[in-house]
This record gives C-alpha cells, sequence and structure tokens, in this order.
C-alpha cells in the first residue's frame, strides 16, 4: 500500500444552501494518477461537490485535503470560510478546472488565453509560457489557432482550448465539470479523445459527467451519487456491469435511451 497521502481527498463532506442539504456526507480519494469519474441524475450533487473541492463553493462540514494537507477553516456551519487565502491560492494553482462552458476570455487570442493564468498568476517567463502554451495547443490538436478569438471556434476546438489552457498551468490534478454536455455528439468526440489522451499519461483527474461511455472508458473508479449521498461506487465494471443498485440500474437503463 502507498504511502505517500492522495492527491484529492473529501472526508464526510457536507453542503448545504440554506436548509436545502444538496451534499449529505461524502468521501472520495483519489491518488496520482486515478481517474474518478462521478455520475447521478441532474441534481444529484455531482458538480457542487466538485465545486466544493475546488473552494469555488463553501461546505459546511468535512474535511478537504490536498496532497495529505487540509484546507484550515474559520467558523462552523453555514459561516464555515476557509481562514488562509494564502493556502487556497497555493492549491488552487495545483487544480486546474475545465468548466461546461469553457470561460474563455472573448477579447484575448487563444493563445493568449492559455497563457495569461501562468503569466499573471504564477509570474512565469512569457517566453517560456508561450513554448508551453504552444505546445499544449498543439496536445490538444489546435495548434494551428493561436492567433485566432474564441468567437471563431467550435465548440470543441474552444473546449480544447480550455483543456490547453488548463494544463499549462503545470497542475497536480485536473477537475472536469462536463466538459462535453455543452457540445453536439460529433464534436464532444474531439473533447472526449484529448480526455482519454490525458487518462492514458496517468493525470490524476476528477470528472463530474454525463457521458457514460467516456466516464467507463477512462475511470480507475466511478462513483455513482444519488441526492447527495454516495449510492454506489467501484471500478467501471463494478459499477457499469455488476451493480445490484436499483438506483443505479434505473439510472443506467435511461441513460441509454
Amino acid at each position: 500500500m502507498s504511502q505517500t497521502p492522495p492527491v484529492l481527498e473529501i472526508r464526510g463532506l457536507h453542503k448545504a444552501y440554506g436548509e436545502l442539504e444538496v451534499i449529505k456526507g461524502v468521501d472520495i480519494t483519489a491518488h496520482k494518477g486515478d481517474v474518478v469519474s462521478l455520475i447521478g441524475s441532474s441534481g444529484s450533487g455531482k458538480s457542487t461537490l466538485l465545486r466544493c473541492y475546488n473552494l469555488l463553493e463553501d461546505s459546511q462540514q468535512g474535511e478537504i485535503l490536498f496532497k495529505g494537507e487540509p484546507i484550515n477553516w474559520k467558523g462552523t456551519g453555514l459561516s464555515r470560510r476557509p481562514a488562509d487565502a494564502k493556502q487556497i491560492l497555493r492549491i488552487r494553482t495545483n487544480l486546474s478546472m475545465v468548466f461546461q462552458q469553457f470561460n474563455l476570455w472573448a477579447h484575448m487570442t487563444i493563445l493568449e488565453n492559455v497563457m495569461e493564468a501562468p503569466v499573471t498568476v504564477l509570474g512565469r517567463d512569457k517566453a517560456e509560457v508561450e513554448q508551453a502554451a504552444r505546445k499544449y495547443l498543439e496536445k490538444v490538436g489546435i495548434g494551428d489557432k493561436c492567433d485566432v478569438y474564441p468567437a471563431q471556434l467550435s465548440g470543441g476546438q474552444q473546449q480544447r482550448a480550455a483543456i490547453a489552457r488548463a494544463l499549462c498551468m503545470e497542475p497536480e490534478a485536473l477537475l472536469f465539470d462536463e466538459p462535453t454536455s455543452a457540445l453536439d455528439p460529433e464534436l464532444e468526440q474531439e473533447v472526449v479523445k484529448v480526455i482519454k489522451d490525458l487518462a492514458a499519461e496517468g493525470r490524476t483527474m476528477l470528472i463530474v459527467t454525463h457521458d457514460m461511455k467516456l466516464a467507463a472508458d477512462v475511470s480507475s473508479h466511478v462513483v455513482f451519487l444519488h441526492q447527495g449521498l454516495i449510492e454506489e461506487e467501484g471500478t467501471p465494471q463494478e459499477v457499469f456491469d455488476q451493480t445490484t443498485s436499483e438506483r443505479l440500474q434505473g439510472f443506467l437503463s435511461a441513460t441509454r435511451h
């Protein structure tokens, strides 16, 4: 058993919006090179869980750890907040998140979009970052689009640019929030290929997805969330082929139609 702490770890996480509790005590672990996919119906808490991990949302209870280091909190319950802004910035710069809606800056070229955070947030050398940015755009298959603006790209190309931007931060882990759900089926496949390639490289990833085939193909571990709790989890084979959970069977049969 490896003595290295997991890259990503959540213990007993609870998240509420006022009276409405959307995550009710969830544990998730991803060691280096693990690809963990979160699946479940709309409203099951998948994206909220991801946003809590990246500290875009405040959770009310439970531990969030990055490479064994717990987030420091102040306050309790609905008034709980991260206590150390420097810690949050340091951890966030090692965690790159890819959103459903790409979130590219419209007034910047694709190359400028990819370079922006490593230069302004990490203070890295501009020439060095440009070289890396071009390499990552090449890697995701849009190396010829450096000088165009987001509006000139298809949705699939924009999402691949967003993945290149995430990679250019040289993160320890990647978080994907429904990376293909805003795309047409043929464009979706372009993005799926990039994610599969990243998984094959042994990158640590936490992926919220509605794409069961993607989850089955790339994951080392799949978690099925239902109403804020883990209903079922295991290897793709255990979850997709051997589950005894009626809820999961119902969910999977609904996604196949």
